[in-house]
């Protein structure tokens, strides 16, 4: 039956209700390749939908002739479910609007057999992934500890994603893996899922890709098929689909991507700005539409924002705008003097604006790294402030503290037979499962704690020569450990506890993308140590912070990484810890140069433009790193703020400089107001190296910033007198007995003398 395709859209069609001119443009435009560029909060679902709906209802298209593609399950439903409430039960029969890869998995168990397999494969998880790996790995006699098989399967989805079979790999990536025999164990990895009649995700496109391209007649079919095309989030493809879509885009060339290319966040894993930059290229002819008619954020946030974002030189531009005429509130950004002290600020700020009655689920901390979180959790339970970690698990839930408490347990209490089990054979030690069995049967037999049951049966011949050997050595490592306790500050062997165990090295060692972020949390959890009297105390401390999650509260704070932000908006946004190295990112900028400072850079963008009523951006005058104690430079982002939209506030007393400067300049913003610029290549603090001095060029001054010791600290003189008395969240009430800069020596009625910094104190 032929549809014959009306030129206007139905009268009073309801899905171009509430549209603006851009939008409507960008609906109604339906023949040949149309971008569609959607500036955060512009409506871009609501165009999506719309567009669909128009040319069903428009009778240019079949539903099942329309192929809309997203990136996730939710995104999809979430369009189903709009389409649905526009055109009615037509949507059902929409069997090719889903994510990239569900309609690739349809496409493939139609054509399975051409590329090898049947069409009743199996998709394997991660975890088969890996231990098929490791299986080829140990064929292949290569040593799994010094090549992971994850690093392994990083490598291997990467190659997918960029569209590389075994036979088209370039032969400087065989070299990434194992010196060279990285394509050998691809080969036989792709020749082993064959025999399994397996795939995994990253298989699903590269199989229809190389379909597509062997089979010219399959192509055919499916360009016949989809008479229109759409593509939800462009900037996020990878090569892969972007190689897929413009195969099946190339005979009606009837496509329209809708994307953000300040929003492209995610090339750590694959995705390529430049497919959304190169649109015109690829589509000559194409149509852009930019919708920058923003509906949730306040004129000062758009402004801040559009300021940032304009530093960036790859991008096809557009400035957010707003009808709002909310200028009641500008972008705050807030000079703190630690990190406790940035959680101290967001904490009371928050009390107030609970007090006012802004409810908690409207309000967000953003951070870049997930180990900056722990601080914040740590105030909140203080403060008795609900919480909720979003994309992720909270900071002391996360597998590597969990691996670290554990050892820290057992080094307290030898008896605690569940944190024992957990670490015995972490990393591995050569301690098989049979050779643990026997240590849980003399345990039960003898009715004494796994602990002890190790030691008494190394004295015996039960286990194998290597078991015995390495149950022994762990147990004498916690005997020493323990017996310098006394002598060394418990941080200190809860470092040494990590490294001398091997389990840092283990994470050294992985060559995962999340291996580096689980680092940085093992270091802020030996941080977080330092500020408790005793490691007892701080286990307390964390059974405590864990409790709380027990309760049932919707009401609660978020707490979230940048890139879990993405898509979401509260009414208020505090965004911390803006400062060189921690953001911009310097492992980032270190791997990827000027290309990652300009990622880094929209990362910020997104991160503003969550915001709908309040934006707060929060940088530290100093950082704990590695047990140290160093300066930091404000980031460079925070410079190329317009100043107009934004106000400077600081929490410090007195005025205190952010730097130790060579020049007579004082004033921590005098860099902001004069509105001093930086490159990519000026000198930045290195936010996780040891004794490194961050050094900067402001205005033609050079400012040399250097790691806070003693005198930086002492520079502030306390405002608190001897003989006041005091409050201390954690200590009680006291006396002030000297002052010696900023810190107090106190004696507290209940903890005894204590020695603390002022700001944790209030006059009683």
């Amino acid at each position: 039956m032929n549809v014959v395709p009306t030129s206007e859209p139905p009268l009073n069609a309801p899905y171009l209700d509430g549209l603006n001119a851009p939008q409507r443009e960008a609906v109604l435009t339906t023949d040949g390749p149309v971008l569609v560029l959607a500036g955060a909060g512009t409506g871009k679902t609501k165009v999506l939908t719309a567009r669909l709906a128009h040319l069903i209802a428009t009778r240019r298209a079949w539903p099942g002739e329309i192929l809309a593609v997203t990136f996730t399950n939710k995104a999809a439903r979430e369009m189903q479910h709009r389409i649905g409430q526009i055109i009615g039960t037509a949507v059902e029969g929409m069997p090719w609007l889903g994510t990239f890869h569900s309609v690739a998995s349809r496409i493939l168990r139609r054509h399975a057999e051409l590329v090898g397999l049947k069409s009743n494969f199996t998709i394997l998880d991660t975890d088969d992934q890996i231990r098929l790996l490791k299986q080829l790995l140990v064929a292949s006699e290569i040593d799994e500890k010094r090549w992971p098989a994850r690093q392994l399967a990083g490598a291997i989805d990467r190659w997918k994603n960029r569209g590389w079979t075994p036979e088209k790999l370039p032969e400087a990536e065989k070299y990434t893996f194992a010196d060279g025999r990285g394509g050998a164990l691809y080969a036989a990895y792709q020749q082993r899922l064959s025999v399994l009649n397996a795939c995994d995700f990253g298989d699903l496109l590269l199989h229809t890709l190389t379909i597509f391209t062997r089979h010219p007649d399959v192509l055919e079919e499916y360009q016949h098929r989809f008479k229109y095309i759409m593509v939800d989030e462009y900037q996020d493809t990878n090569v892969s689909q972007y190689l897929w879509l413009r195969l099946l885009a190339q005979s009606r060339k009837n496509i329209c991507c809708v994307g953000d290319d300040d929003q492209s966040i995610y090339s750590w894993r694959g995705a390529e700005v430049g497919n959304i930059l190169r649109f015109e290229q690829d589509f000559p002819g194409a149509k852009i539409i930019r919708l920058e008619q923003n509906y949730r954020s306040t004129p000062h946030i758009l402004g801040a924002a559009s300021g940032l974002i304009a530093a960036n030189q790859d991008r096809l531009g557009k400035t957010l705008w707003t009808e709002s005429d909310d200028y009641s509130e500008k972008v705050r950004v807030v000079a703190v003097w630690d990190g406790a002290d940035e959680a101290r600020y967001v904490g009371e700020r928050i009390e107030s604006l609970q007090a006012r009655g802004t409810s908690l689920k409207d309000i967000a901390i953003l951070v870049r790294a997930s180990f900056q979180t722990r601080e914040f959790e740590d105030r909140f339970i203080t403060l008795g402030l609900p919480y909720k970690i979003v994309g992720g698990f909270r900071f002391y839930e996360r597998a590597e503290i969990r691996d670290a408490l554990a050892y820290l347990r057992v080094l307290i209490q030898p008896d605690d037979d569940l944190a024992f089990e957990r670490i015995v054979n972490l990393p591995k030690r050569g301690l098989g499962d049979k050779s643990l069995q026997k240590v849980h049967a003399v345990a039960r037999a003898e009715g004494i704690s796994l602990t002890r049951a190790a030691q008494a049966i190394i004295e015996t011949d039960e286990l194998p020569r290597g078991a015995r050997k390495a149950l022994a050595d762990l147990l004498t490592d916690f005997d020493r450990w323990r017996s310098q306790l006394p002598d060394l500050p418990h941080a200190e062997v809860a470092r040494l506890v990590l490294e001398e165990s091997g389990y840092v090295a283990m994470w050294q060692a992985d060559r995962s993308p999340e291996a580096a972020g689980r680092l940085e949390n093992l270091n802020e959890l030996t941080r977080a140590i330092e500020e408790f009297e005793t490691l007892p105390a701080f286990l307390e401390h964390v059974s405590l912070v864990m409790e709380n999650e027990a309760q049932d509260d919707n009401d609660k704070v978020t707490l979230m990484t940048l890139h879990a932000a993405k898509g979401l908006e509260f009414n208020v946004v505090f965004l911390a810890g803006w400062e060189e190295g921690v953001f911009p990112n310097q492992r980032a900028l270190d791997e990827g140069g000027t290309a990652s400072l300009e990622e880094e850079r929209r990362l910020a963008y997104v991160g503003i433009t969550r915001a709908r009523r309040s934006a707060t951006i929060l940088h530290a005058a100093n950082r704990r790193v590695y047990g140290q104690w160093q300066s930091c430079i404000p980031s460079r982002f925070i410079d190329e703020l317009p100043p107009e939209h934004i106000t400077l506030e600081s929490t410090m007393s007195g005025g205190a400089s952010l730097w130790q400067q060579t020049t007579v300049e004082t004033d921590p913003f005098a860099h902001l107001q004069r509105g001093a610029g930086r490159g990519p290549g000026w000198g930045r603090a290195q936010a996780f190296g040891r004794g490194q001095q961050p050094f900067g060029r402001r205005g033609g001054a050079v400012i040399e910033a250097k790691p806070v010791q003693k005198s930086v600290i002492s520079a502030r003189t306390s405002d608190i007198p001897v003989g006041a008395r005091v409050f201390h969240e954690k200590f009680g009430y006291g006396c002030v007995l000297s002052v010696e800069g900023n810190k107090l020596e106190i004696e507290f009625e209940k903890a005894g003398t204590k020695r603390v910094v002022d700001s944790f104190v209030t006059v009683a």
